[in-house]
């Protein structure tokens, strides 16, 4: 991990083996047109670019707390290497948890007042740095402080959906559905398509290689690799009237956009057995009602909507061979 070290008006990147946990402050952004990179700092023309102002000001906010080392995205990780950035990006939910303090930069904000309107609420990878960090400060295009992540809960939550124990760190992740945290990426947005996945590995504690290039499929493999290590069925709670491809999983989170309130629910006494993924698909067993269409049912899914009641959630399969088998989702 590398980190700029502030002596004065002199900035330079240090190295690490690992994050020096709590001794950093760590900076959340929009991306301009123009940032320092990692050559850039170290060819000693950061300086001589527009986007060193934004560097500057995170480091000279942390002197100001005592705190030596910054971490900024844009030039403390070399992009050039495909092995560095897929480490940075495995790793960079743990490093904003694990920073003394995080200061998101709202360049587009002067008061409160405009909070709401941010882009920043609008980027995939935000999201994750809103919720890791224990210690956040909002500060304007000036740098003035807006307020914290504890004053201004309440507009967050207004905002983003994520439950204020959520902000607060009070509540476990672990302890909300997958439909519920996909839903609170839903809407945004990354500049690679393959981003919109990678950015929530952190938030569901999945590692994967990342594949850029791959498109679309970098979010099937996020679920995919949720399902090895959480049985939850939520996952396959979603709704698109665009996704219609017939396999349980989603292809982006838009479709758990309507997800924020969907808890896991088991109206049976008996439970089902493991889910398992292979060439093949998805098996699992749920219990189906039929229809009076042939060949098609309802399954039913181990989970409900709190805005809906006690009854349990269902999705439309037909069954491709009527053998009972093989079946595809249709709605």
């Amino acid at each position: 991990m590398r980190l700029l070290y502030t002596d004065g008006p002199a900035i330079r990147l240090t190295e690490f083996a690992d994050a020096p946990t709590g001794d950093y402050a760590i900076l959340s952004h929009t991306w301009a047109l123009v940032e320092v990179t990692f050559q850039d700092m170290m060819s000693g023309s950061a300086t001589d670019e527009q986007g060193f102002e934004k560097i500057r000001g995170c480091c000279e906010k942390a002197s100001e707390e005592g705190i030596k080392y910054s971490w900024v995205d844009t030039c403390c990780i070399d992009k050039a290497s495909s092995a560095e950035l897929s480490e940075a990006i495995n790793s960079m939910y743990r490093w904003y948890q694990e920073a003394k303090i995080c200061y998101v930069y709202l360049s587009d904000v002067q008061s409160e007042s405009e909070i709401a309107g941010s882009r920043w609420f609008t980027r995939g990878w935000t999201l994750q740095e809103l919720i890791a960090p224990r210690n956040i400060i909002f500060l304007n295009r000036e740098w003035k402080e807006l307020g914290t992540k504890e004053s201004l809960q309440g507009l967050l939550n207004k905002i983003t959906r994520i439950p204020p124990g959520v902000l607060s760190g009070e509540e476990d992740l672990e302890d909300l559905s997958i439909a519920q945290r996909m839903s609170w990426a839903a809407r945004r947005v990354t500049t690679r398509v393959e981003d919109r996945a990678y950015s929530l590995m952190g938030i569901f504690g999945i590692n994967m290689p990342l594949i850029y290039g791959e498109g679309k499929r970098s979010f099937a493999r996020l679920q995919e690799e949720i399902l090895k290590v959480v049985d939850d069925q939520s996952i396959f709670a979603w709704r698109s009237d665009s996704e219609n491809h017939g396999g349980l999983l989603a292809i982006s989170p838009d479709a758990f956009r309507d997800s924020a309130d969907i808890i896991s629910f088991n109206p049976f006494s008996a439970s089902a057995g493991p889910m398992t993924q292979s060439s093949k698909g998805i098996h699992l067993e749920l219990r189906l009602i039929a229809t009076d269409r042939p060949g098609q049912g309802l399954a039913i899914l181990n989970c409900k909507d709190r805005a809906r009641g006690n009854h349990p959630l269902a999705i439309y399969l037909e069954d491709l061979l009527m053998t009972m088998e093989q079946f595809e989702r249709i709605e």
